[in-house]
């Protein structure tokens, strides 16, 4: 990789510390979760507002570090073995995040094994699921007049929160103590508010979840990372 003064991106969104992990990311569930992370590890930052417009993830500074187009995405100029770093995919930035900082990634390999499976939860199921769900709920699928769509995004998210509560029975945190894995999943399932979906999948049915996310936005350093970069 080349110094960030010379990355494309950087000729876009400059970097005003580039000792520091840049952050290319806006506050939606998936960019949260390198911000929150970021705040919870201590690690210093420097954090760049990318917008969901096209404009921004679709242009050819964007497109250098993340070919995929979608936010969040990292640089880190102290990456390990020496080099810089750069990483899409939030999941990948949590579980780098957690191995750079040292932790919130468990304390024995059974604890590890056990996180990542959650976090991949997250990543295959409840981000997909209720991303689509919130697409035909509350954005332009709302006017497709076949209700299969809705009716199968509804169930599946309906499926995935009773996961969920089962697995919190007797525990505070998903996979045993506070993780990346609540990173991931607690921004997702908040996300059914603003979809205005709550209703419609039970949320108040589900009582475990329901005290969940209001523990996990009740941590400071979420407070502070749910507003980063900031909208405005």
């Amino acid at each position: 990789m080349t110094a960030l003064a010379d990355h494309p991106i950087s000729r876009r969104w400059p970097a005003a510390h580039p000792d520091r992990i840049q952050l290319y990311a806006f506050p939606t569930p998936n960019g949260v979760k390198a911000s929150i992370m970021l705040e919870e590890t201590g690690l210093p930052y420097e954090a760049h507002k990318i917008t969901l417009s096209d404009k921004d993830v679709k242009s050819p500074e964007f497109l250098s570090l993340n070919p995929n187009n979608k936010i969040p995405a990292i640089i880190d100029p102290n990456g390990p073995d020496g080099a810089p770093l750069e990483l899409f995919e939030s999941g990948a930035i949590l579980l780098y995040l957690g191995e750079k900082a040292g932790m919130l990634l468990g304390e024995t390999a059974t604890e590890r094994h056990k996180i990542t499976q959650w976090l991949m939860f997250q990543m295959g199921g409840v981000g997909p699921m209720l991303g689509q769900l919130g697409f035909f709920w509350k954005f332009a699928g709302k006017d497709v007049k076949d209700p299969l769509p809705r009716t199968r995004y509804v169930n599946e998210a309906r499926r995935l929160l009773s996961v969920v509560e089962g697995a919190l029975d007797g525990r505070d945190w998903i996979a045993g103590p506070y993780s990346v894995a609540d990173i991931a999943l607690c921004p997702w399932l908040n996300a059914l508010e603003f979809y205005g979906a709550r209703d419609v999948v039970g949320w108040d049915d589900h009582p475990n979840c329901v005290a969940y996310v209001k523990r996990f936005y009740e941590r400071p350093a979420v407070q502070h990372g749910v507003n980063i970069p900031a909208r405005d």
